[in-house]
């Protein structure tokens, strides 16, 4: 459940780590609707037969499949501030890739304020550390720096 906190509090949440306790299981069918979406049909994602013979052993789901699920997790863990307009996407300083989520891995993710700043009058903008997991897993999925606009 998103923490609602008063812009006040934001000090106490920096480095202070926020964990979805949900996790989400990556089926080869959410692969193939996130391949016809985005027009990237890419072997290792469709093919079970095909992908089997590469190094990952069977289809794997696309990065940015992984990356686009960060709102979802987001939902589940994230900060929102009361008594403000609007909270947006304002882009990411890092994205890294670090291991394939495999068909039917299951994913989770955490979010760390590291900073906020007030660019403008009336804005707010947060940095967020994010780490995506894969169950069982040490290595995760992905890491970043995830950057959120909220508009008083």
């Amino acid at each position: 459940m998103m923490l609602m906190i008063d812009k006040s509090q934001l000090p106490e949440y920096i480095g202070k780590a926020l964990n979805s306790d949900h996790w989400l299981k990556i089926s080869q069918e959410r692969i193939n609707q996130f391949a016809e979406i985005t027009e990237d049909r890419q072997f290792i994602h469709i093919n079970p037969e095909r992908a089997a013979n590469t190094a990952f052993g069977g289809t794997v789901a696309h990065g940015m499949l992984t990356l686009s699920l960060l709102p979802y997790f987001y939902e589940q863990a994230g900060i929102q501030l009361r008594d403000v307009q609007m909270q947006i996407n304002y882009g990411f300083d890092k994205i890294r890739f670090l291991a394939p989520v495999k068909v039917n891995n299951e994913i989770s993710a955490s979010f760390t304020l590291l900073e906020f700043n007030s660019p403008k009058p009336a804005q707010i903008k947060l940095k967020f550390k994010l780490i995506v997991t894969i169950k069982g897993k040490q290595t995760p999925a992905l890491i970043g720096e995830w950057l959120a606009l909220i508009i008083e």
